[in-house]
């Protein structure tokens, strides 16, 4: 096997700081299906049940450690919060963090790709490494390896208000200022269907304001959003 098929796990728990009992679990989680298709003689499994898994124990432990720490704030602001401190974006950032893109086994198209698809599987690997780690060591060294990675990010989330949900921000500027219910519009759609990408127009009456580009329509809407309040100033 090349070292690309067979990357060095140990090098993972030790960055990590877990080790597992299971290696083949640690591997399945950086097993993209896609390296499956062109690797039919692999015995591996494609990560997309540990990252199922890992979801649910993410957030579980999130909502556990936001509940703790801001016991003042009302569901809608720990809502956003968690929202921020496990989107695709967070996710992604600390995978590449820890080195997370050593380790994925990828078809060679996937590996070639390092823009947004790269970010969603990226995110979705962590999930399936948290999954990983909740059935080979428990609930302790699952929270231990999420506390360490991800937890001290939501200061800095807070402090510079990115949880803050753009399109109602701007929703809510705009009925506020111009008496207007923003207008999303799609007006372009690019790429294969699994790697689609949107671009999706704010209107407010007739007027475009903004545009913004995103893997879903949603987190187009979200950037054009963002866009929006930037150019009426509405920060």
């Amino acid at each position: 096997m090349t070292k690309k098929n067979n990357p060095d796990f140990k090098k993972f728990e030790e960055l990590s700081g877990i080790t597992f009992k299971n290696k083949e679990l640690l591997r399945r989680a950086f097993t993209h299906r896609s390296y499956l298709n062109e690797n039919r003689g692999s015995e591996s499994s494609h990560n997309e049940r540990l990252e199922f898994l890992g979801d649910a124990v993410l957030e579980l432990m999130v909502t556990e450690y936001l509940f703790e720490k801001y016991p003042d704030s009302n569901e809608g602001d720990l809502t956003a919060y968690r929202a921020s401190l496990v989107n695709a974006i967070t996710l992604s950032e600390v995978a590449q963090k820890i080195g997370v893109n050593d380790f994925l086994l990828l078809s060679k198209g996937e590996a070639k790709d390092t823009g947004k698809a790269r970010q969603y599987i990226l995110a979705n690997t962590i999930e399936a490494i948290i999954g990983a780690i909740y059935l080979d060591q428990g609930y302790d060294s699952a929270k231990y390896f999420i506390s360490k990675n991800l937890f001290h990010l939501i200061d800095k989330i807070v402090a510079d208000q990115s949880w803050i949900d753009a399109k109602s921000k701007f929703q809510e500027k705009a009925q506020e200022k111009d008496g207007q219910t923003p207008l999303y519009k799609s007006l372009k759609e690019e790429g294969p269907d699994h790697d689609k990408r949107f671009t999706i127009g704010v209107y407010l009456g007739k007027e475009l304001i903004a545009e913004g580009s995103g893997m879903s329509k949603q987190e187009a809407e979200q950037v054009a959003a963002k866009k929006a309040l930037e150019v009426k100033k509405w920060l």
